[in-house]
């Protein structure tokens, strides 16, 4: 196995000598789309029905952004299947007309009629609205050929999260040549600065049948369409209106009924809660939460835990996800100074608010206050996050935050301790045309009796270009460094990560790409001795056909920071300070998402820490579009140990039924089945969208021991909320 790496690693350096653009390879060259690529909005003339069909006199008169430009799986020429887009407006809402032309014949792909798709699996439209011309925040409105909706805020650069949802109205016209949809979006769901006539925008085009996902103005292969370095240009004949003050209010009541076999507890209880909405201007909202209940958020999904440290599981309520990226984006992906599961998720939160947007052009402001109440050993607390972040350069930002948490309940343990707190200053790089991307930060955390080694760091630097994908990562986190509001997987470590990646392009009728790969994850502990090393060669390959299929070959090795059962099962530990090398193998593929039938697999074999494993992994989907799926998530790992450690056979299986009856009526069903916990766990969810934004839920859960076949606990949820405006 070491010369196989070796050899590989020679064969790596033998690509980047012999191609003579490393490092400055130049895309082809893309226009400025601001300038080339502009649309017009003129003021409606007659009534526009929002119903597929483009009768109105207005849609006749309005200008029409066409020739799309193809992205995938090239990026040279125009799309086969075209598309046009058209928008016009009155005082209350924009309204924008699709027309998705077709060339294949045959069924549109759809994946299911709920809310946010799955991008890839569906016949879709999507437009990136750059509302503030910052070529880094904004928002997100598409639609599926089936007539499901997708909204989302942008930030980073353009990465879009779907946990939002607005008010808007859409509808589909499907024929034999071509669908037709039409959006009426309102301006008070959306955020922007009074007084400007042009934003930037963009419309992508995803034609599963084509294989080809396309654009109007131009966007680079190695970079998503959703990116908003390349918009190009919605110019307002009259600048959209001012709002004013705004307010919406979203009250719930909710019926529970719980059993908790294990500390023999019964519940029976009604709730209250509300949510509002306060437009305070264009570019600034603010959201207040009291009582709020997260029973209808999906149960996360579970995995096999193989690993030394905490795991790291999504945020999926919906108060903490809106207008997030602000405190989400602090720090890198393990050193996290805020990460909102710290609060609520073991005692409930009573109240909450956050304000967030704009500050003038170049200013960003994010506020949130959080207090939760005690339960059993875990007392009341308030939880404070403040981040102001200014832009810099054409699309780079800079800011400092401050994430406090104080102990207000009285709690003996808790006595002399009641407070963290860590304030820092975030630096994210992003040049003009994306090529170059980044990341600095320098964070110091706050505690009674504050240790000297309480400051984390790190730097990182990306290159990318449709042929060479290059990062350079370095990180530092003190032993005394403490985030109790956030996520740190360790401390007390120096980290270096370089990164390479090449992809050629053949004149194939199959292959869309192919190319290796090299990664080292290096880490030292505060003396300077290595305690983590892992070496990753790899080589994939993308097909036209949307498939793609890689191999990997690793080599790891590790000192033990403290004792560690490999299997984490509960048996014979491996003690601290002993030192282990191992390799392993692993093949990777992932089918066509556009057959009914779709899954992803992975194999991986070798050794591990003192012994061997053997895996695998995959997903399993079967859709009968447009109405649903049936989904399976499964995992196998065989681990063998010399004694006196334990063997293991660990077994993770969840099917998934998904059903959407129709764009407002879903109904999710999810079993899994962990035996590395002795436990299967049940989510039954049924929602009824009977009004914009205002829902319908019924909930049942339910964790029962599989050694013993003793339910562990159940509970019953029935929750209604109505969004006033």
């Amino acid at each position: 196995m070491i010369r196989a790496i070796k050899f590989y690693a020679l064969i790596l350096v033998g690509v980047l000598v012999l191609d003579a653009d490393f490092l400055f390879a130049q895309n082809q060259t893309f226009n400025d789309n601001r300038e080339h690529f502009q649309i017009r909005a003129q003021r409606k003339v007659d009534e526009v029905k929002i119903d597929g069909i483009l009768n109105e006199e207005s849609w006749k008169r309005a200008d029409v952004a066409k020739d799309f430009f193809l992205v995938l799986p090239i990026d040279s020429g125009q799309a086969i299947s075209q598309t046009e887009v058209m928008i016009t407006y009155d005082d209350a809402e924009f309204y924008m007309a699709i027309v998705c032309h077709d060339t294949v014949e045959g069924k549109r792909p759809a994946e299911s009629l709920r809310r946010d798709f799955s991008f890839g699996k569906n016949d879709n439209f999507l437009s990136f609205i750059d509302t503030y011309s910052d070529q880094t925040n904004g928002f997100s409105f598409g639609i599926s050929a089936a007539g499901a909706q997708w909204d989302g805020l942008q930030a980073n650069g353009g990465a879009v999260s779907l946990d939002w949802d607005c008010k808007w109205r859409s509808a589909v016209h499907n024929d034999a040549e071509k669908w037709v949809a039409e959006f009426a979006i309102p301006f008070r769901s959306i955020r922007y600065k009074d007084g400007v006539k042009e934003w930037g925008i963009n419309f992508s085009r995803l034609d599963l049948k084509t294989a080809e996902k396309s654009s109007w103005a131009p966007v680079p292969r190695q970079f998503p369409t959703a990116n908003l370095a390349f918009t190009g240009t919605l110019v307002w004949d009259e600048a959209p209106p001012k709002l004013g003050t705004r307010f919406s209010l979203i009250p719930y009541g909710a019926v529970r009924s719980s059993r908790d076999a294990e500390v023999s507890e019964k519940m029976n209880n009604v709730d209250f809660g509300l949510d509002a909405k306060v437009t305070v201007s264009t570019s600034l909202n603010l959201d207040v939460t009291v009582n709020p209940d997260f029973s209808q958020v999906e149960v996360d999904r579970q995995v096999t835990n193989l690993d030394r440290f905490e795991l790291f599981f999504p945020e999926r309520r919906q108060f903490f996800l809106e207008n997030s990226d602000l405190f989400a984006s602090l720090g890198s992906d393990n050193i996290r100074p805020f990460f909102s599961r710290r609060i609520g998720l073991e005692s409930p939160v009573q109240a909450g608010m956050r304000l967030s947007g704009k500050l003038g052009q170049d200013w960003r402001i994010g506020l949130m206050n959080m207090q939760t109440g005690s339960r059993d050993d875990i007392p009341s607390a308030n939880f404070t996050v403040a981040a102001l972040q200014k832009k810099v350069f054409d699309r780079s930002n800079i800011g400092v935050f401050l994430v406090n948490k104080s102990i207000t309940g009285q709690h003996q343990e808790y006595a002399g301790n009641n407070q963290n707190a860590v304030a820092g200053v975030d630096f994210n790089l992003a040049s003009k045309d994306s090529r170059w991307t980044g990341k600095a930060f320098l964070h110091q955390s706050y505690y009674p009796g504050t240790t000297s080694d309480a400051v984390a760091w790190s730097t990182a630097v990306n290159y990318s270009t449709q042929r060479w994908q290059i990062s350079l990562q370095q990180a530092s986190v003190g032993r005394g460094y403490i985030a109790e509001t956030g996520f740190v997987r360790r401390t007390g470590y120096f980290q270096v990560t370089p990164e390479i990646g090449h992809r050629f392009y053949p004149q194939s009728s199959k292959i869309a790409n192919h190319g290796p790969s090299a990664q080292m994850d290096i880490l030292y502990n505060r003396d300077g001795q290595l305690t983590d090393r892992l070496v990753t060669l790899g080589y994939a390959m993308q097909m036209l056909d949307r498939s793609a299929v890689s191999v990997f070959v690793r080599e790891s090795f590790v000192r033990l920071t403290a004792d560690f059962d490999p299997t984490n099962t509960g048996g014979n530990m491996l003690l601290r300070n002993d030192a282990f090398s191992w390799q392993e193998a692993i093949l990777e593929y992932s089918s066509n998402a556009r057959n009914l039938f779709n899954y992803a697999m992975s194999l991986y074999g070798g050794s591990y820490y003192n012994g061997e494993r053997f895996g695998t992994e995959g997903t399993f989907n079967y859709r009968v579009q447009p109405y649903g799926s049936l989904g399976l998530v499964a995992a196998y790992n065989r681990i063998s140990l010399p004694e006196p450690f334990n063997d293991a056979d660990l077994i993770l299986i969840g099917p998934k039924l998904d059903l959407t009856f129709t764009d407002k009526i879903f109904f999710t069903s999810f079993v899994q089945y962990n035996n590395q916990i002795d436990n299967v766990n049940v989510n039954l969810r049924f929602q009824w969208r009977y009004a914009p934004v205002s829902d319908l839920f019924l909930v049942y859960t339910d964790n029962t021991n599989t050694m013993t076949g003793l339910n562990r606990n159940r509970a019953f949820v029935a929750k209604l909320s109505y969004y006033f405006n």
